[in-house]
């Protein structure tokens, strides 16, 4: 059963949300952030990516950019940009993006829910990307930023969405990227015991989006519990930031493949070799997106194509079998392109949906790639089946937009 409890959150007056608010550290890279954050000292990047308050080139990972990060943080605190809530609350938090709103709890999440498997995770990590989270999460002695969780839907919740969405929010914007931010307040007693007791009911929480924060979040809070001698389960440590949906407002989108060239074949052959698995529909210049599971969209030398799988080339009755991102790795890059790891190979990149289809023809057209491949996005069901089963899905596939919003809300660990 899902262990949840609310918290001080640390976060800014109304006044400066709009100022403090950012994006998360991995959407964007040092100069990206260095731009955003130009003339803005209240930007959280000053926080997440401190190595933008030293000259361009300057390592992330150097020790005084992480001393950085732990100064800017109280500079942040003493000079009223960020102030603690007396009481400990939940918060709820909605995002808005193209007229559809989704709408999540803030809580502090379990580390030993996540270490005992009741929280579930459908991708790797890498341990180097964790333990560059675990050295931020040590040095601030806070989750500065959330990680995204889903839960199956809950009528109780789901009224309690609708209560306190229709009072007056404490902060209620649209960023630089025209998504909405919305956020208010759960100081109610009787609401709070309510949503610690809905959680409790549940048997699973999935992680979304975050893994890696995730996995460096509870590992910290874990090391920690080794380190007190009086350690009883109830201390701050023993929880960290999360904002956790109803499954069924949440909509992934596509994860699309750019390789740079045909291994060795040309255009023709290419296709002829995609005619063995694949129904393959040269659909001219016109942009084409894939319509539903197993199929496929293909951008080769000025023409988009259709690409649908034939029976008996997947696997219906595996969760990861029947994955078009299984079906893409095996049957096009591994056994056509010889791409064999994704996670390493300099050939493939991959495109976030939120970037459209143009993108892909960009980058083909410009001579940088030598094809595009586009795949329909995987369900919440197909995710939440994955992570129950036990099973990884294959690396990039799900991408969530829109992103979370960093630095409405933080949770210290003392």
């Amino acid at each position: 059963m899902a262990r949840i409890k609310p918290f001080k959150g640390v976060r800014p007056p109304r006044e400066y949300v709009e100022k403090v608010a950012s994006r998360p550290y991995d959407v964007l890279n040092s100069e990206e952030a260095r731009i955003e954050a130009k003339g803005n000292p209240m930007s959280l990047y000053h926080i997440i990516k401190p190595e933008i308050d030293f000259a361009p080139g300057t390592d992330e990972h150097d020790p005084k950019v992480y001393e950085r990060a732990v100064q800017n943080f109280k500079d942040f605190r003493q000079r009223g940009w960020l102030m603690q809530d007396p009481e400990e609350k939940y918060y709820l938090y909605a995002q808005t993006m193209n007229g559809r709103t989704q709408y999540g709890f803030v809580v502090a999440a379990n580390v030993d829910d996540y270490l005992n498997g009741v929280i579930k995770k459908h991708e790797l990590t890498r341990r180097d990307k964790e333990e560059d989270r675990m050295k931020h999460v040590r040095a601030q002695n806070a989750n500065i930023e959330p990680v995204f969780f889903a839960f199956e839907d809950n009528d109780v919740l789901n009224d309690i969405i609708k209560r306190v969405s229709a009072t007056e929010p404490e902060y209620d914007f649209v960023a630089n990227d025209g998504f909405g931010h919305h956020f208010w307040v759960i100081d109610d007693k009787a609401t709070i015991d309510t949503i610690t007791a809905e959680f409790a009911k549940m048997p699973a929480l999935y992680i979304a989006d975050g893994h890696h924060r995730t996995a460096a979040a509870a590992l910290v809070g874990h090391e920690k519990a080794k380190a007190n001698p009086n350690h009883t389960g109830d201390e701050e440590y023993n929880f960290f930031l999360a904002v956790a949906f109803p499954a069924s407002q949440l909509k992934i989108i596509d994860y699309n493949r750019v390789v740079r060239d045909l291994n060795g074949l040309t255009p023709e052959q290419f296709l002829a070799r995609l005619a063995e698995n694949f129904d393959v529909k040269d659909m001219g210049t016109e942009e084409y997106r894939p319509n539903a599971l197993h199929n496929f969209s293909l951008y080769l030398s000025g023409h988009w194509y259709s690409l649908t799988a034939r029976p008996g080339t997947y696997k219906p009755d595996d969760p990861i079998g029947v994955l078009d991102v299984t079906v893409s790795s095996d049957l096009i890059l591994r056994d056509i392109l010889g791409i064999t790891d994704l996670r390493s190979d300099k050939r493939i990149d991959f495109v976030g949906g939120i970037r459209g289809l143009s993108e892909l023809k960009r980058r083909v057209d410009s001579g940088e790639m030598a094809m595009a491949l586009a795949l329909y996005p995987v369900s919440m069901t197909q995710l939440m089946t994955i992570a129950d089963t036990g099973n990884i899905m294959p690396p990039k596939t799900t991408w969530f937009e829109p992103k979370l919003r960093s630095g409405l809300v933080i949770h210290l660990l003392d």
